[in-house]
């Protein structure tokens, strides 16, 4: 095996824990701040959301190192980069959220993420199906978790 395909299998890995660090850094669901927020109606019980980010973060890990094993080079660079760029994204939400408070930037920031991920999903579909549908609930709970974002910048109007 080529020593860039391991590189990028690597990198991927990378990428992904650094996405679960980055994230974590700033979720403090526990804050009186948080607490103290209206939620939305359509918010999942708390036990879903461990449930949901373990299996995001093991699919995405799954998928990008069999991607950056076996995909063109092309399709490999534009997957780990959308990916980064995605992942960057979603890390901003966390801190726009949790941090500043910045309601409606964080729901665009987050808003971003849902429709970038786009992206490396049509190219895990592309290289192999099952791929793509691994990555499927991941953007499907992004798209809910930016309908909550923005339901909260609603709420606290």
């Amino acid at each position: 095996m080529p020593v860039w395909r391991v590189a990028s299998m690597v990198l991927a890995v990378a990428l992904v824990v650094g996405y679960a660090i980055g994230s974590g850094r700033w979720v403090t669901t526990g804050s009186a701040w948080y607490l103290s927020l209206e939620q939305p109606a359509w918010q999942p019980p708390p036990a879903v959301f461990g449930l949901a980010w373990s299996y995001n973060f093991i699919a995405l890990a799954i998928v990008g190192v069999v991607m950056a094993g076996s995909a063109a080079p092309a399709r490999v660079g534009i997957f780990l980069g959308t990916l980064a760029m995605t992942f960057a994204l979603a890390i901003t939400w966390a801190y726009l959220f949790y941090v500043p408070h910045a309601l409606v930037a964080s729901a665009l920031a987050l808003s971003a993420c849902a429709a970038l991920t786009l992206v490396p999903l049509a190219l895990a579909f592309a290289e192999r199906p099952w791929l793509g549908w691994i990555l499927v609930p991941y953007e499907i709970w992004l798209v809910i978790a930016t309908s909550l974002s923005w339901g909260y910048a609603a709420l606290a109007r």
